[in-house]
């Protein structure tokens, strides 16, 4: 359930620091913000990566409490696309990739045929960090919060749901290939 609410949070960020701004400083969005990255640590794993990301967070809303400006809150979604992105691509470089390790919590005897499939689906996601992220970006700089809550809270998932949809399908077929059916 908690980890249920911090999702729900990660969803509703966009449109919280876009409309938030309505009724309250960037000085409270932003301690919103380090509350939810505090229950994030609380909840949720605390390994590295998740003290990197908070720490990338803290720094966003440190400098949004420091200067009462919204602006900093709107770079948290290319924060989070260049951590994936980081992720992702050093499994590259040091296999197994994230990918593999994915696939193989539901096939743990994955085929060696797989292998390069899931290498390049690792690539594919990384390309669409890098694409995701830019765009992030260039609706923090130079979108209205409308648009930039438009794009980060909802087209960006949407378009991470298309690609899931997509590899999901793709994947069916490659696993037939690989059967030999």
């Amino acid at each position: 359930m908690p980890n249920g609410v911090l999702g729900l949070f990660a969803v509703l960020y966009p449109l919280a620091i876009a409309f938030g701004q309505r009724w309250v400083s960037p000085r409270w969005l932003a301690a919103m913000l380090v509350a939810a990255v505090l229950a994030r640590l609380v909840i949720g794993p605390r390994d590295r990566l998740a003290l990197v990301w908070a720490l990338a967070a803290c720094a966003i809303a440190g400098y949004a409490l420091f200067a009462n400006d919204a602006l900093p809150l709107r770079y948290y979604p290319v924060a989070i696309n260049v951590g994936l992105l980081a992720v992702f691509g050093w499994s590259l470089l040091h296999p197994p990739t994230i990918i593999e390790r994915f696939a193989r919590l539901q096939e743990p005897d994955l085929p060696a045929a797989a292998l390069p499939y899931v290498r390049r689906v690792t690539q594919v996601w990384c390309g669409f960090f890098i694409i995701n992220g830019s765009i992030s970006l260039a609706t923090a700089i130079w979108a209205s919060d409308a648009t930039w809550a438009l794009y980060n809270g909802f087209l960006s998932y949407l378009a991470m749901g298309v690609l899931f949809a997509v590899e999901w399908l793709v994947r069916q077929r490659v696993k037939r290939r690989i059967a030999g059916v």
